[in-house]
């Protein structure tokens, strides 16, 4: 099996509410895809949203980089060199994580298909079954309490709080929530780096003064203040999961060593997809630290393929935030892949198997 062709497009789908955090206000799902053709009729599938904020990379970007440097170089390679494809695509261009990522899924959503096997298989087995939680976007604290309750009538027993435009607002909403939830769901804090480190330790303390307490605070100062999650973390009870932070080995390896986290973010766009995203995975669980499998406001291609790394690395990744084809109006992919609220099966079809696609724009 060999690629004989690759075509792009764009995907987009409206948002159920806009999208609300410390760093960007986002309304649609407007993603890249990427279809890869062989010669066997086999077609795998790769996605990447543009998130400027927090990977540098547009749209335009996206699309330049495939277009110009991946792509070309995997014409005519065998899908069964995974590890060399996956090399191919990493050297391709510097930097660009998400075209990397989309390419990657491609690649291994053909050669999990070549396989016979759903990718998860192919990547290391486990129970095909997750529980996600749900993000609850920034805003007055009336419309983030609706959201929460909301949330809980569908099932969500995890919910991801974005803060961090303003601090006395952010606790005077934090309190309200975690009143109002009152142990219907566990309460994760995600300020998207939003405050400093001196703020994070002050909002901390006055929230582990009293109530049930926090799963975890997620990123809250900038993703290069390494002694700022240094200091966070030797200051606070609740645990600290570093996100922006958190690119590759390299800096996951140093945040580990110097007690900067006690949780990692895995995000296949920051990564810069699978081969990486394991690599990390695999050397978290060397160093007994837990996981996060998470992802960008993601459309149904990029999502299930971070569902089945999960599902491979149950023993490290513990902890899902893959609400992304959630919190869209509707999923114009049919995958493998089911997101029922919060409950995400895998069915057995090889690969991604991706069946159909719908409210793509193709460009070639």
């Amino acid at each position: 099996m060999r690629i004989t062709g690759i075509h792009y497009g764009i995907l987009r789908i409206p948002l159920r509410t806009p999208f609300k955090t410390a760093l960007r206000t986002v309304e649609t799902i407007e993603d890249v895809i990427v279809r890869i053709e062989t010669d066997s009729g086999h077609v795998g599938y790769g996605e990447a949203p543009p998130t400027v904020a927090i990977t540098g990379d547009s749209l335009e970007s996206i699309l330049e980089a495939l277009r110009g440097s991946i792509g070309p170089a995997l014409l005519g390679r065998d899908i069964l060199a995974i590890d060399g494809n996956c090399q191919t695509v990493q050297n391709a261009v510097l930097k660009n994580t998400s075209a990397k990522a989309a390419a990657e899924i491609a690649l291994y959503d053909l050669f999990a298909q070549q396989a016979g096997k759903p990718l998860y298989q192919v990547l290391g087995g486990g129970q095909p079954r997750l529980i996600t939680d749900l993000t609850i976007s920034a805003n007055d604290t009336d419309t983030m309490l609706y959201d929460c309750e909301s949330a809980l009538e569908r099932g969500f027993t995890a919910l991801k709080i974005k803060v961090g435009k303003d601090v006395g607002d952010d606790i005077a909403r934090l309190q309200a929530i975690r009143r109002a939830v009152a142990g219907r769901a566990s309460l994760r804090i995600d300020a998207n780096q939003g405050w400093s480190a001196e703020q994070t330790i002050s909002v901390m303390h006055t929230l582990e003064s009293g109530g049930e307490p926090f799963e975890l605070i997620e990123q809250p100062v900038s993703a290069e203040d390494i002694q700022g999650l240094i200091k966070i973390r030797a200051g606070i009870k609740t645990p600290l999961l570093a996100d922006e932070s958190a690119f590759n080995l390299e800096q996951v390896r140093q945040l580990l060593a110097l007690g900067a986290a006690d949780i990692i973010n895995i995000k296949l766009m920051k990564t810069g997809g699978l081969s990486q995203a394991a690599a990390i995975a695999d050397f978290c669980a060397g160093q007994n630290t837990p996981c996060m499998m998470g992802c960008m406001l993601e459309g149904g291609i990029s999502a299930a393929a971070a569902v089945h790394l999960a599902v491979a690395k149950q023993h490290v990744i513990t902890k899902i935030d893959l609400d992304g084809p959630t919190l869209g109006a509707f999923n114009p992919i049919d995958s493998n892949v089911l997101f029922a609220d919060s409950v995400i099966s895998v069915s057995d079809r090889p690969g991604l198997g991706i069946t159909a696609t719908s409210h793509i724009q193709w460009l070639d």
